[in-house]
């Protein structure tokens, strides 16, 4: 039996069964995984794939098992590697970190600044999507830590730790009769046209759920993965816009006044993601720790082992 075997039958199974999408993500051949998987299958005794002719149609419930116990033997094939290069390298090596534009431009550059001083000899790399993605990337090791606030509760695999409670704000162009108003209400803002976050991003699934709550059908014009857009068409006169308070800036952003809204929408947490039976090393460790205090070592540790942050910390 050998690792290259193991992470074939994974990859399959990531693949919904594609065994040619498998081998290009695996940069071999499709002929060379159903060999392998085909000898690891008689070396077991079992059938992991049922097939129709050349094509793998299912997981057999053998498989299934199979598949659990390949995935832990891989993660902690890749844990030996960690510690291996953590002891060997000190303090160099890469972090990856996954996350949404608003995270990476909002709330992480003081952190990476701090962090990059400390450990110049970590390469750090961003990777930008939405949070399904973010997740995924961290599931399947492209990325050593997932940010986000929406979607990442919803990968059990995925460790989680609150960071912060942030709310959302209405911005409009200087004049614009919805300044006026002395406590901005959901009908006052179902009148006008509407500008915000892609269904996806930045708590938007709670403005959805205010609206519908009130019964009422925002306009919403136009949608964006990114809050500078939002703020661009805003200033151009195109609608009030929806964003992330910490998006707002009232020097930077001259021209436009932003109203408080999370007696609105209520607020927002941010999450880190790990993916479970990870080891940790100590610059991520401290990564964390630099991005939410409260998360220290120990209580990313408890997390890890299933008493988690989560009920400990009201945010």
């Amino acid at each position: 039996m050998k690792l290259q075997q193991l992470r074939y039958l994974v990859e399959v199974a990531r693949c919904r069964l594609n065994v040619s999408e498998a081998a290009e993500a695996l940069y071999t051949s499709q002929p060379g995984i159903s060999k392998q998987i085909r000898l690891l299958e008689d070396e077991l005794g079992v059938i992991v794939f049922e097939r129709s002719g050349k094509r793998l149609t299912a997981i057999t419930e053998p498989g299934r098992v199979v598949l659990e116990i390949a995935e832990r033997m891989l993660r902690e094939a890749e844990n030996i590697r960690r510690v291996g290069e953590e002891y060997a390298a000190g303090d160099s090596g890469s972090l990856v970190i996954a996350t949404t534009h608003t995270q990476a431009r909002y709330a992480l550059p003081a952190v990476i600044k701090r962090f990059v001083e400390r450990y110049p000899k970590v390469r750090l790399s961003l990777h930008q999507g939405h949070p399904a993605q973010i997740a995924e990337w961290t599931l399947q090791g492209e990325a050593d830590i997932a940010i986000a606030t929406e979607a990442l509760d919803q990968y059990p695999q995925l460790v989680m730790l609150p960071c912060y409670q942030w709310a959302h704000c209405v911005i409009a162009p200087s004049g614009h009769p919805i300044l006026e108003t002395r406590v901005l209400a959901l009908a006052a803002l179902a009148r006008w046209p509407l500008i915000t976050y892609d269904t996806a991003f930045a708590g938007r699934s709670r403005i959805n759920k205010a609206f519908e709550l009130a019964q009422l059908v925002p306009s919403i014009v136009l949608t964006a993965t990114d809050a500078d857009v939002i703020k661009t068409y805003v200033s151009l006169g195109l609608g009030l816009g929806i964003i992330a308070s910490m998006a707002f800036d009232p020097e930077r952003d001259a021209g436009l006044q932003a109203i408080p809204a999370e007696h609105l929408f209520g607020s927002n947490t941010t999450r880190i993601g790990l993916r479970r039976g990870t080891y940790i090393r100590r610059y991520e460790y401290d990564f964390i720790e630099l991005f939410a205090s409260h998360l220290t070592r120990r209580a990313v540790d408890r997390a890890m082992v299933g008493g988690g942050p989560e009920d400990e910390y009201q945010l």
